[in-house]
């Protein structure tokens, strides 16, 4: 009876801790640059970052594609500040229009979770039109891969026809204080 009632206390407290360990974590917007390099093909509206408190940011990004876009490929990086943002882990260049159909790259898999219910970028080739952001903010528990403490750069390079457009650049902090959380 003694040993029941040890795992029991054992399994309450781990998951009481799970589930204050989000308490423990700051990932939040810290900066946002969005900058077209043909004009008469794409265009910035508003690219900015609002501080709704100070735990969490929102972006929000409108552009417009004014001719239809049908062969979309990125380049998407993921820097960690150390001295300036140094190269990290992800370097991917893939094909976006295949990428919408097939769901096939697994970092922009989890990319596509933390954005889609923020965006209307969420269908298949062509693109024309208004593309928007609205409101996202950085979720912990849907960030699936872990991530060491620090400063990091989101950057997306956006290839339409084989020529660069657009750059959109987020960066971001992640800070996991699970010793000295409120």
């Amino acid at each position: 009876m003694r040993f029941q009632l040890m795992i029991c206390a054992v399994i309450g407290l781990f998951l009481g801790f799970t589930i204050n360990v989000q308490d423990a974590v700051i990932f939040k917007f810290t900066n946002a640059v969005c900058e077209s390099y043909n004009q008469s093909w794409y265009v910035f509206h508003t690219c900015r970052l609002k501080a709704l408190s100070r735990s969490k940011v929102v972006l929000n990004i409108h552009g417009t594609v004014l001719h239809p876009a049908k062969d979309i490929s990125l380049r998407t990086r993921v820097f960690k500040r150390a001295s300036g943002y140094k190269p990290w882990l992800f370097n991917i260049y893939f094909d976006g229009c295949l990428y919408m159909r097939r769901r096939n790259v697994p970092f922009i898999n989890i990319v596509n979770g933390l954005l889609k219910e923020f965006t209307n970028i969420n269908h298949t080739c062509p693109y024309v039109g208004p593309q928007i952001v609205k409101d996202f903010y950085l979720k912990p528990e849907l960030l699936l891969l872990p991530f060491p403490t620090g400063d990091y750069m989101f950057a997306i390079q956006w290839f339409f026809d084989k020529r660069l457009q657009f750059d959109t650049n987020v960066s971001f902090i992640f800070v996991e204080d699970l010793l000295n959380k409120n």
